[in-house]
């Protein structure tokens, strides 16, 4: 925030003033104010929604939503238009899509609806945006640029970084996302852990970790949603997430592509830490579109606490 702005200005700056103030490049700029605008169209859908199946399967044999299939619409077509993303990569696609002419600067990765099928259930629900200045096939810490999630619940919110920090602003009645609080941290250690995977499914070095959480006091938390569980440890100030590798599935379920790595390079920007056990997330590299990779995720000390029993 700008030297010198007191607290009552600093709660009416919106997105756009902010991404000046942070200063973010022009392009960069325009294209994160778009997606967010997105997002206004997504929760209005998600509040039309009837809860009825669209009856098709994604690519990877999921029952898609027909949020799903909405939502990944309003997003392609948006970055169509915009003149700053010449591909476009979603969790409901095979395969990358060319949606530009080759020569605009922006690659873009989504999961348009992540936890949809919580939706029949009135639980928070998210969209989680990676952008890319290079080719995908890289690891993160090369080719990311910025990401950002929007959490549809109670309240609609969206955290981003343009690698200047972790940022929330909160969409208020007249439409505009408005910041909430600047260059988020979070502390060392935390007190909550929302574990994923079932427990018969585990490891023996993941279970005895997670004892060691349990032992040591920490609350659970886990609603079956990537993007509101991501959001309550960055709210929160600390804790961890992990969907680990579990033994017949030793790469887990969450990809890095549309999940991992826009959440890790978040995360990062708060101070905190993703890895797959034992390497960052933002420096695996990319060798297939739907790649898989088990996630710890959250504060330095959990994470580096997972580690630790993992390399047992």
């Amino acid at each position: 925030m700008a030297e010198g702005m007191n607290d009552l200005t600093k709660h009416v700056v919106d997105l756009r003033r902010h991404m000046w103030l942070d200063g973010v490049e022009v392009e960069l700029r325009r294209l994160i104010w778009q997606i967010a605008v997105v997002g206004k169209y997504i929760s209005a859908r998600i509040h039309e929604s009837n809860r009825k199946l669209a009856g098709f399967k994604n690519i990877y044999g999921e029952e898609q939503l027909a949020l799903d299939r909405i939502s990944d619409e309003i997003l392609k077509n948006k970055l169509q238009h915009s003149g700053f993303v010449s591909q476009y990569a979603s969790e409901e696609r095979d395969d990358i899509v060319t949606i530009g002419k080759g020569t605009e600067s922006y690659i873009v990765t989504a999961d348009p609806l992540d936890g949809s099928s919580l939706v029949d259930t009135n639980l928070a629900i998210g969209t989680i945006i990676g952008i890319h200045k290079k080719s995908l096939f890289d690891c993160g810490r090369n080719s990311m640029v910025a990401a950002l999630y929007i959490t549809y619940g109670p309240l609609i919110t969206m955290i981003y970084s343009a690698g200047k920090g972790a940022h929330e602003f909160v969409l208020d009645r007249e439409g505009e996302y408005v910041l909430s609080e600047e260059n988020i941290r979070l502390k060392g250690k935390g007190s909550i852990f929302s574990p994923g995977g079932l427990r018969k499914d585990w490891t023996d070095n993941h279970l005895k970790f997670i004892d060691a959480l349990e032992r040591d006091g920490y609350k659970l938390r886990y609603s079956g949603g990537f993007v509101p569980d991501i959001n309550q440890v960055i709210i929160k100030r600390g804790g961890l997430f992990t969907y680990p590798a579990l033994k017949e599935s030793p790469q887990g379920k969450l990809r890095l592509l549309f999940e991992l790595q826009p959440m890790a390079f978040i995360i990062e920007q708060a101070g905190g830490m993703a890895t797959d056990g034992k390497t960052d997330i933002l420096s695996l590299e990319i060798t297939t579109v739907n790649q898989r990779s088990p996630i710890y995720i959250g504060s330095a000390a959990e994470v580096k606490m997972a580690g630790e029993f993992l390399n047992q």
